[in-house]
């Protein structure tokens, strides 16, 4: 009998330390993640350098995408912290709204000048605001040769900022490159529903943010047949820089793509 209670105490007592040992990599990790975004943050603020200035983002990579602070976001907290952010433009970000549904309320309870554009807006934007001088954006995979996987409409993004001559960034933790894929041709794109984008999800116009106030519009046709890609790939050669915690990359004079194996060997 004393030996059957010593080893239900001594499963307890494993258990216990099991549980604590998870409970403490977790918090770790937040904090580490939430370190990681500042130093992001302060890296992409000093590569824009001095001066005050607007710049414009898309889709959400602020607190609520990350443990705390942001990717792309944390560039503008930083700038805004420095007080070197006149404003930050954000888009709406389609089909799912991130933009409009997370960015502002981020934005706003911060209280950083910002205002939303329709995503189709960003090059009219770019033609009448020289003071926009760059697009910063975030990134869920980066290919060995720095082309990019984002939230559907970044490629077109980084299309209007090489036109109109602005900077486009990208924003991303160092686990986000994977030195085994060789270019953004490998990545691959999940399509979503066609609801997504013949419906729209939102709170009653008027009404407190109250989940029983929550309604789907449907705006197209039922029978709508759609493209719905959830991402899209950004090639390197459109890319200023490529921001994380562990620096800052750009490419080699007159190169068409970054080395990230080789950056990431010299830190």
């Amino acid at each position: 009998m004393g030996r059957s209670r010593s080893k239900k105490s001594n499963s307890a007592e494993w258990s216990l330390d099991v549980c604590e040992a998870y409970i403490a990599a977790a918090e770790q990790m937040l904090a580490d993640d939430i370190a990681d975004n500042q130093v992001i943050g302060q890296h992409g603020a000093a590569f824009l350098g001095e001066g005050k200035t607007k710049v414009l983002t898309h889709c959400n990579t602020g607190a609520l995408a990350t443990a705390g602070y942001g990717t792309a976001l944390g560039i503008v907290r930083s700038m805004w912290e420095q007080g070197r952010l006149e404003q930050v433009v954000f888009t709406e970000t389609r089909p799912y709204n991130q933009g409009s549904r997370l960015t502002s309320y981020e934005l706003l309870t911060e209280q950083i000048p910002c205002r939303l554009i329709c995503d189709s807006a960003v090059s009219a934007l770019l033609q009448a605001d020289p003071q926009v001088s760059a697009i910063i954006v975030g990134a869920d995979r980066v290919a060995a040769n720095g082309d990019i996987a984002n939230k559907i409409g970044t490629y077109q993004l980084a299309i209007s900022a090489r036109f109109h001559n602005r900077k486009f960034i990208v924003a991303a933790p160092s686990t986000s490159i994977d030195l085994q894929m060789k270019s953004g041709k490998e990545i691959v794109i999940e399509e979503r529903a066609d609801r997504e984008i013949t419906s729209v999800k939102g709170v009653t116009y008027g009404s407190l943010l109250d989940e029983r106030a929550v309604e789907v519009v449907q705006v197209a046709p039922l029978e709508t047949k759609t493209w719905n890609p959830s991402f899209d790939v950004t090639p390197a050669c459109l890319i200023s820089a490529i921001v994380t915690e562990r620096g800052v990359f750009v490419k080699r004079p007159g190169a068409e793509a970054f080395d990230l194996a080789n950056d990431l060997k010299k830190l």
